[in-house]
């Protein structure tokens, strides 16, 4: 029989609109003795069935929730068909599988797949587990992905803290097949793009701002433009390419700014510069120099991993915005983002606001945006719409 996991009395009602994060403090017992990525069912005070999902004594997620259909087994068949659906809406629906293209196949949560990312670059996947319970079905799920893609290889990337907070031992390897070669690439939107995929942030490159990279572009056409936190080129390349008058690339990372700069030049950008540079120290240097800019990104690391780092990284973003209003000249464009889950949107305008008032500069919000429509948000799971955008026009 399979173990149940039972609820706490008025628990329940988060995970009959299909959350899938049961969290330790929901749980009342545990009816059986699973082993860590079991398959448990979700069970209400009154014993009635709720969903079944995959146990983990190790994680504050106590359980992951993947079926809501009761006497269904989370077993091989069930995942492919999970992949299916998730291949089907990148392929049938958006039409992004062209031979150069970089999408994100698989988004976790919003893809009912709550631990697994799959991103596609060219020829070859990356896989990333947030979960234990799937880390430790990873041969299976790439057999999966095989037989569905056939990729020349599918490299594993772990996330920063992964271990610790679900219990399990990972690190950065070839899964399965090719290593990816030292110069891949993708078509981004008319960019060829240079593609780290051992050594890169995330799974390899920023796939979430396809769309809102090009909003911006059509903004910067014979304009002044700084990108901060311009990683591997980003909305800087998009600027120089829609005939930006100059670009100017601002990063930590002299790794990254080695891509930047490659692909700067395999697209024939030549008026776009690369600073390697703590963003907030030159941002503040440019202050000084009484620099001036038609357009000013911000595309910031996620400052906020937990709910304690809130107030923190909110001092943080506070800083880059005040630091970019000093420096956009009259009617120029602030591009606004936040990839930290923990911080919403009207927290963001919020703050917009009032740095906007203390700067005594007033500010026209034009665009509200997210992530590109491979990260779709899951309705039953609002925390996966972590990605914030807003462009914004300072009026004088």
């Amino acid at each position: 029989m399979i173990p149940r996991v039972i609820l706490k009395p008025k628990r329940a009602q988060p995970f009959l609109g299909r959350h899938p994060w049961v969290f330790a403090g929901a749980v009342d017992r545990v009816e059986g003795t699973p082993a860590d990525g079991d398959e448990v069912e979700l069970v209400s005070t009154a014993g009635h069935f709720i969903a079944r999902g995959l146990y983990n004594s190790r994680s504050k997620i106590r359980v992951r929730l993947y079926c809501w259909q009761e006497g269904v087994p989370l077993d091989r068949a069930f995942f492919q068909r999970r992949l299916e659906d998730a291949i089907s809406l990148r392929h049938k629906t958006l039409r992004l599988n062209t031979p150069d293209a970089g999408y994100r196949m698989c988004f976790s949560e919003s893809d009912y797949l709550s631990g697994l990312i799959v991103d596609r670059y060219g020829e070859w996947l990356t896989i990333q587990f947030t979960a234990l319970g799937l880390a430790q079905r990873r041969s299976m799920l790439g057999e999966i992905l095989r037989e569905r893609l056939s990729p020349r290889g599918i490299y594993l990337r772990t996330e920063k803290g992964i271990g610790r907070l679900e219990g399990v031992e990972l690190h950065d390897e070839l899964l399965w097949g090719e290593p990816p070669p030292p110069d891949l690439s993708i078509v981004e939107n008319g960019l060829r793009l240079f593609i780290n995929l051992a050594e890169g942030q995330k799974t390899g490159y920023y796939l979430d701002q396809r769309d809102n990279r090009a909003a911006v572009a059509r903004l910067c056409h014979g304009k002044r433009v700084l990108d901060a936190f311009c990683y591997s080129g980003g909305f800087g390349l998009y600027a120089a390419k829609a005939g930006a008058a100059e670009v100017l690339g601002v990063d930590a990372s002299a790794t990254a700014l080695q891509l930047a700069k490659l692909n700067a030049q395999v697209n024939g950008l030549s008026d776009i510069t690369f600073v390697n540079a703590d963003v907030f120290h030159h941002l503040a240097e440019l202050v000084e120099r009484g620099e001036k800019f038609g357009v000013v990104v911000l595309d910031p690391p996620k400052f906020a991993r937990n709910r304690a780092a809130v107030p923190e990284a909110m001092k943080g973003y506070r800083r880059l915005h005040q630091l970019a209003l000093k420096l956009l000249e009259r009617d120029g464009i602030l591009v606004s983002c936040c990839c930290s889950g923990l911080i919403s949107m009207l927290e963001l305008e919020e703050l917009l606001g009032q740095v906007a008032v203390d700067a005594r500069r007033d500010l026209q919000i034009l665009e509200r945006r997210g992530a590109a429509a491979d990260h779709p948000v899951a309705v039953t799971c609002p925390e996966t719409g972590y990605l914030k955008c807003l462009i914004s026009r300072v009026v004088d």
